[in-house]
């Protein structure tokens, strides 16, 4: 057994593969550094349960992956929405045998990433409402049932992948819409309650109060990470050390800068300041439009990708800023919905227009290209149908799971009243940051009424 593995680790390129090593231990760092913006974004005494969730996904993705996970979505066979549930049950024959030129242990950690950082942007909508045992149960049968699925149907040779021919590099759908939307879903449940939550007398489903960012720092310290993470998780979607994954890694940086400076020049014209925050936002927002594309574009592409990802971001983010969204009780506090959500539809079937053929055969891949540059027009719809796929698998998936949940006796997703009042940290951990508040807020709570202007 020992010598078979040996000889399929020899078939293997050693160059790839301590290439997508490097790549994966890099990008690790996003899983973490999500919970440190949203907890950047949120009221100071709620600083570190929207921190601790994404610390649960590391834990409990990377157990659910190597039991059941890797097997769901790249497992062998030929069906549309799942891969295998037994094949590669608990990594059983994952060790040496190459995927492409680097070992299959390997590529299923690299993909193990893909996952955790989607599941860490997605438990974005519990932030400031809901509870973190509710928010684990929902991790483990998120990743199983949302997550694993849609990752089949694009990569792992489903319908969307293998029938279609979507052009997705690195999740425009299975990253971006699919985190954005099951966001989404969580936000509006704990709005809407129809279970225990609703029917409990300590909890009563509101909207919160919009404010200011608790901790500027952090948002600036995931900025670094985050966009320089992402750098090595577009470059290693490539799969091994060529001019492809060079080029993927300039589009991403590129696309990320002119998106932050965009959004940043657009908020100091309205306001005359500069804002970090915007800066923030305009990276993700750059991050989010170049991950479908970023084998696919050159880049001048890459470069107004940018642009229009912080302008059309931007503007679905002032949706939660208006009195209809009050009334409704539409919250996105971690902007998930205006930058994950919209921009990774934007993104996807922006790939669909502007994919080059000729970008794509720098990696050896052959593709038919996009609308404008090699006249195929098909490619547009495919990646539309995409989206709608993506878009109602994850929402309406992750809506059924948390109802489910929340008739769980013990598992009421949304926090008691007293608790969101008095802030979550002091009910959930034992620990407290200790963050100054802001002058202007110092009479803050989540349930106060008020709004405040987009930066």
């Amino acid at each position: 057994m020992a010598s078979s593995v040996v000889a399929a680790w020899e078939d293997c390129d050693k160059i790839d593969t301590l290439f997508i090593l490097v790549c994966t231990v890099i990008c690790w760092t996003i899983v973490p550094t999500v919970g440190i913006a949203y907890s950047g974004y949120t009221w100071r005494r709620n600083s570190l349960t929207a921190a601790l969730p994404a610390v649960l996904v590391i834990s409990i993705c990377s157990i659910q992956w190597f039991v059941l996970g890797y097997s769901l979505a790249y497992g062998p066979g030929n069906g549309w929405f799942f891969g295998s549930w037994t094949t590669h049950l608990f990594h059983r024959d994952v060790l040496s045998s190459p995927v492409g030129t680097i070992p299959a242990i390997l590529f299923s950690e690299f993909q193990l990433v893909f996952e955790a950082t989607v599941c860490a942007i997605a438990v974005g909508g519990f932030v400031e409402r809901g509870t973190i045992k509710s928010c684990a149960v929902f991790i483990a049968l998120w990743s199983t049932f949302i997550y694993c699925p849609l990752a089949h149907m694009v990569w792992g040779g489903g319908v969307l992948g293998e029938e279609l021919g979507v052009l997705d590099f690195a999740g425009g759908t299975p990253v971006h819409v699919c985190s954005g939307a099951t966001a989404t879903a969580i936000s509006l449940y704990l709005s809407y309650p129809l279970f225990r939550s609703k029917k409990s007398p300590l909890r009563t489903p509101t909207h919160i109060r919009l404010h200011r960012p608790g901790n500027s720092f952090f948002q600036l310290v995931s900025m670094i990470i985050i966009w320089g993470s992402w750098l090595a998780f577009d470059a290693g979607t490539a799969l091994a050390l060529n001019f492809q994954s060079v080029m993927a890694l300039c589009v991403t940086n590129l696309c990320a800068a002119s998106g932050a400076l965009t959004w940043s020049v657009m908020t100091f014209l309205e306001s005359g300041k500069w804002s970090l925050d915007a800066t923030f936002m305009g990276a993700i927002a750059g991050l989010v439009m170049i991950t479908p594309s970023a084998g696919f574009i050159d880049m001048p592409t890459a470069f107004f990708f940018g642009v229009f990802g912080a302008v059309v971001c931007r503007q679905a983010l002032r949706i939660k800023f208006t009195k209809l969204a009050h009334k409704w009780r539409w919250v996105d506090n971690g902007d998930t919905f205006a930058t994950h959500c919209v921009g990774g539809v934007a993104a996807t079937v922006m790939t669909g227009l502007f994919a080059r053929r000729e970008v794509a055969a720098y990696g050896g891949l052959d593709v038919p290209g996009g609308v404008v540059f090699d006249g195929n027009v098909r490619q547009l719809w495919v990646q539309i149908v995409e989206v709608l796929v993506g878009f109602s698998w994850s929402f309406f998936g992750s809506w059924l799971i948390i109802a489910g949940i929340d008739c769980i006796p013990g598992l009421e997703v949304l926090a008691v009243d007293k608790h969101i009042h008095e802030g979550l940290d002091f009910h959930e951990t034992e620990e407290s940051l200790g963050v100054l508040v802001h002058p202007e807020e110092e009479d803050y709570t989540p349930t106060d009424k008020g709004t405040i202007a987009l930066d």
